[in-house]
């Protein structure tokens, strides 16, 4: 090892470290979490940037707007990204283009971009001179979105499982009652998440029982502007009358009992994140299948003693099979306090 190098290098692994932790602060769904970090010819931090959801600025961007905005003069920055600036345009242009273009001379990021749409900004920053390095931190900023890389591989949306419980586990009481086991506190940011989703998937069951609207609506009551898609998973015919149907076109019934056909379906319609919101039988089916990449949990303080469980049949006989989920920092921390209510934010536990 190079003595003379070390200290530098230690540098480095500390921006890439703020960068990542910028990242975590953005929301899980469509997109990756990606956060960015420019930096002067010294190494002092000028900016940090990170992505805050699909169709708003990338991490990128967003350093280079505030870049922008302040004055900053760009001879001599190096900017760290958590992972590698995409090369394509969807909702928003390609980043390699937009750094080459701003005139940031030099790039380092952790993680490749491995989608087909993605991937190869590297080689479009290179060829416009930059000097580019990739493979800082590389491990922990492929960790930090190992479910998203998950479902890009597989094709499918990322998929959000949303439960609103008692302190006993229960989702509506003895009676059938569910209205309202949360805080508004908690269901204005249930909205919140609505809001970013694609879709929003109940199954057939719930429609029947609950006729609930399925739209993301602000604290007010009023509707967002952009609303996810209603979906319906079932056999069961939805009624004419059903108030998810609404009147603008964004209602689909998924006729199958099976998730992976469900998600197939949805993917080929353009949906990329997915959120569960019930009921029990659906949101179990999710999790025996393996294809909850999230989990939403919204805990209120109160006891029902028996009523609806949160999960039906998990096929679970022993605690060596049980579904391990860990505590996850992204979208402004693993536990919230919403009023008398707790969000607790959750993701699939490693394999053992």
């Amino acid at each position: 090892m190079d003595p003379q190098r070390e200290p530098g290098r230690d540098a480095e692994r500390s921006v890439m470290r703020t960068a990542l932790h910028a990242a975590a602060r953005g929301p899980r769904g469509a997109n990756p979490l990606v956060g960015a970090v420019l930096v002067d010819a010294s190494g002092r931090i000028l900016h940090v940037g990170h992505h805050r959801g699909a169709g708003t600025p990338h991490a990128e961007v967003d350093v280079l707007d505030r870049a922008a905005s302040a004055g900053t003069d760009l001879r001599g920055t190096t900017m760290y990204v958590t992972l590698e600036p995409c090369n394509h345009w969807g909702r928003t242009g390609p980043c390699a283009e937009a750094i080459a273009e701003a005139g940031v001379p030099r790039v380092v990021f952790g993680a490749p971009d491995r989608t087909a749409a993605a991937s190869g900004g590297a080689a479009t920053m290179r060829a416009a001179g930059l000097d580019v390095r990739s493979g800082l931190l590389a491990e922990e900023a492929e960790r930090l979105n190992d479910r998203w890389g998950e479902t890009m591989r597989a094709q499918r949306p990322f998929v959000t499982l949303k439960v609103a419980q008692s302190l006993d586990a229960r989702i509506a009481a003895a009676d059938g009652t569910s209205q309202w086991i949360t805080s508004p506190s908690a269901r204005e940011h249930g909205h919140d998440v609505r809001a970013r989703a694609d879709a929003v998937l109940v199954g057939t069951g719930t429609v029947l029982a609950d006729d609930p609207r399925l739209t993301a609506r602000t604290g007010d009551g009023g509707a967002v502007a952009r609303q996810p898609l209603r979906v319906a998973m079932g056999l069961r015919p939805v009624p004419a009358r059903a108030a998810m149907r609404g009147a603008d076109g964004r209602f689909r019934h998924v006729a199958t009992h099976d998730p992976h056909s469900a998600l197939a379906e949805l993917y080929d319609a353009g949906v990329r994140h997915v959120l569960v919101e019930g009921g029990a039988t659906v949101g179990a089916a999710f999790l025996r299948a393996g294809l909850v990449d999230e989990l939403s949990l919204y805990q209120a303080p109160l006891l029902l003693g028996a009523g609806r469980p949160a999960f039906e049949e998990l096929g679970v006989g022993t605690l060596a099979d049980a579904v391990r989920w860990r505590l996850d920092p992204a979208g402004g921390g693993p536990v919230q306090q919403l009023g008398p209510d707790l969000w607790i934010h959750l993701r699939p536990a490693p394999a053992a």
